[in-house]
């Protein structure tokens, strides 16, 4: 067995994620816990909602009840991104040269590195964002499909539709696919044509027993994993046309005990799942061996995050039971 350095938090941790190598925790509370030679706590919302990494920046990206998007540097420095008084941001991305996207209500908002924002309008309500991988583009996931918006220009968005409440999206890694999660027991996903004007071909990826609430791509982008299962179910993306007309590998599994959070190693064909009794397992892609790295704890596992090395993989837990699994040895 790895070994495990624990961290105990009061109450529910949403994320967790390494800024440099420090492993750093965001609570529901609005407490963000760096454990860098002993604990660290900063105060940045009145209640958190949400808080997601700035793949291009050392920082986390967070959103609260207080109606305030903040920056959160690697030293704990705060910086007041945007605010909207009596809103809740529970959607964010991060994207290049410094965008920040927030949402709330029908609007989706763009932040640009100099201050200016550029808001963008939906019919229904926007519950899910994502930066294109390549370009100032932004996906707002929504009822009945996902918009497309480039933000520096005034085109028309490009509408993917299909018929059900979205959750959340992601782009792959190469920009080629878009992927939602669904309120019904589903991920779809659409190909992106790459000639201007060229029809989005659809991928229904089905038969989830639960929700789909966690995603995580391999490095290169050749496979989408995702919880919702008493496994982890890995969709292949390696060919043009993605899973179409393809099984997933169904990896880690567990007899009725669910599977709630999946991260890719950084490096590896390796996927981490955390599950609802708070075990976390490390599964390899090429032969689908297992490896124990926690044996279950309180509450279901939220989050997890890897170091750059790929040596460290820290926890978070709905019960805070956190911490930081050292998988080098």
């Amino acid at each position: 067995m790895p070994t495990v350095a624990p961290l105990d938090i009061d109450g529910h941790v949403l994320a967790v994620e390494f800024l440099k190598d420090t492993p750093v925790f965001a609570s529901a509370a609005g407490m963000i816990h760096r454990l860098e030679g002993g604990e660290k706590v900063t105060e940045a919302h009145q209640g958190m909602l949400t808080c997601i990494r700035d793949p291009h920046s050392d920082s986390l990206i967070s959103g609260g009840e207080d109606g305030k998007v903040l920056r959160i540097a690697a030293d704990g420095g705060v910086t007041v991104l945007a605010e909207a008084p009596r809103k809740w941001i529970t959607q964010l991305a991060a994207g290049p040269q410094g965008a920040v996207a927030y949402a709330y209500g029908k609007s989706s908002f763009v932040r640009l590195a100099d201050g200016s924002t550029k808001e963008f309008t939906e019919e229904r309500t926007v519950e899910g964002l994502a930066f294109a991988p390549k370009g100032l583009r932004i996906a707002a996931a929504r009822y009945n499909g996902v918009s497309l918006h480039w933000v520096g220009m005034s085109a028309q968005p490009v509408n993917l539709e299909w018929k059900g409440a979205h959750t959340g999206v992601t782009f792959s890694p190469d920009g080629q696919f878009v992927v939602t999660t669904m309120q019904e027991n589903a991920l779809h996903g659409w190909k992106l044509d790459s000639k201007p004007g060229g029809e989005a071909r659809h991928m229904r990826m089905t038969g989830y027993p639960a929700k789909v609430k966690s995603l995580s791509w391999s490095a290169k982008g050749k496979w989408l994993a995702s919880s919702g299962a008493p496994a982890a179910i890995v969709w292949p993306f390696q060919s043009k046309d993605g899973p179409m007309g393809k099984a997933p590998q169904e990896l880690g599994t567990r007899a009725n005990i669910m599977a709630t959070s999946v991260k890719f190693h950084p490096v590896e064909d390796i996927l981490a799942i955390g599950f609802i009794d708070g075990m976390i397992l490390a599964v390899r892609i090429g032969d689908a061996k297992e490896a124990l790295l926690r044996r279950p704890g309180k509450g279901a596992i939220t989050s997890m995050s890897w170091s750059k090395s790929g040596k460290l993989l820290a926890f978070a837990s709905e019960a805070g039971d956190c911490g930081v699994v050292d998988i080098s040895a």
